[in-house]
Order: structure tokens, then sequence, then C-alpha cells
């Protein structure tokens, strides 16, 4: 990889179908200000322990800024696997690359994420693993923490505004999935 984040004026985000079949491109401000379905991907990363990898988005972030949130989130580009843009995805964000990065599941979602801005994504979901060391990115992540998925669930019901929409829509059926394959 090569380079740091691109600014978020410069990004293009893939438009989709319900089917995830590709539509177009469109600027990723204006896709959130209108709302419409766009490819991303989302990763849970967890450590040896079984812990998962939490990050709480920068204040200055465009939306959500200050939430805690899943390991790391972003949207593929153009010509660019679903597996990269993960890798790539963590690389911006925490500084270091998954390990073990495996497909979970798909997953779309429609939220509010203030300032006028909308959540309207096909998500691929991956769990991956991670060392127990990472480098936040300053301006991408605030803040970092290790934590059981039990010890979440109940933060979000007790303070679920402290959380992402997608975050506390996804880690339900990320726990379903892992308990099922066994993993991390």
């Amino acid at each position: 990889m090569t380079g740091g984040p691109v600014p978020e004026s410069a990004i293009q985000v893939i438009l989709v179908d319900a089917d995830d079949q590709a539509l177009g491109f469109c600027d990723k401000l204006e896709a959130h200000r209108r709302g419409v379905l766009h490819r991303a991907v989302s990763l849970f990363a967890f450590n040896s322990a079984g812990e998962l990898l939490v990050q709480q988005r920068a204040p200055g972030k465009y939306h959500s800024g200050g939430l805690w949130s899943n390991t790391a989130c972003t949207h593929p580009r153009a010509g660019e696997t679903l597996e990269q843009a993960v890798e790539r995805g963590m690389i911006e964000e925490l500084g270091v690359a998954p390990s073990e990065v495996r497909a979970a599941f798909p997953f779309t979602y429609r939220a509010d994420v203030g300032n006028g801005l909308v959540e309207h994504e096909y998500d691929h979901v991956f769990i991956g693993r991670v060392a127990d060391v990472v480098y936040p990115v300053p301006g991408e992540v605030s803040a970092t923490a290790f934590r059981p998925v039990d010890s979440l669930e109940r933060d979000m019901t007790r303070e679920p505004e402290l959380f992402t929409p997608w975050f506390r829509l996804l880690l339900g059926p990320v726990r379903a999935w892992v308990a099922a394959h066994r993993e991390p």
C-alpha cells in the first residue's frame, strides 16, 4: 500500500442495486447526502484472546465523529477487490493489516448518521484477526480498545448513542456468525 488516506472530497463510491450489481460511481459525500445504495466493507477483527478490536472515530470525521465502531470500514474503489479494500481500510485507519481475513456475510442497511447524511450500504462483512498492537491514524481514529463482545452488547443496550448505527446493527449477526463458524 502506498500513500495515506485519500481526502473525503476525492473519493468515489460504487453505486449498486439490491443484488450488489454495480450501477456506476458517485462522489462519497453526495452519495451520503442522497442516501443512495453503495458498496462498503466492514471488518470485525479479534485478537488471540477473542476480544474484538473497536475504534472510536475521530471527532473531525464527516459523520459519526466520536462514536465507537467496529474495527474498520471503508468503501471499495474501482478495480479493487473486497479483500483489498478491507486491508487498505485497516491500514488507513489503524496502521496495520489484518490477518486471516474471511468473508462472512453481506448486510444491507440504511441509517441516518446526522448532519443531513444517510448511510445506505450494501456492506460486505469480514471477520479477521489482528495483533494486540495497532497504530491509530490521527484524523481517522481517536481511541481503540479490545473488548469482549458480550460487554459491548451490554454497553450498546445501556448507551446506544455512543456507537455507530451500523455497529449496533451488525454486532449481533457477527456474534452469531462467529459462534456458528467457531471463529475467531
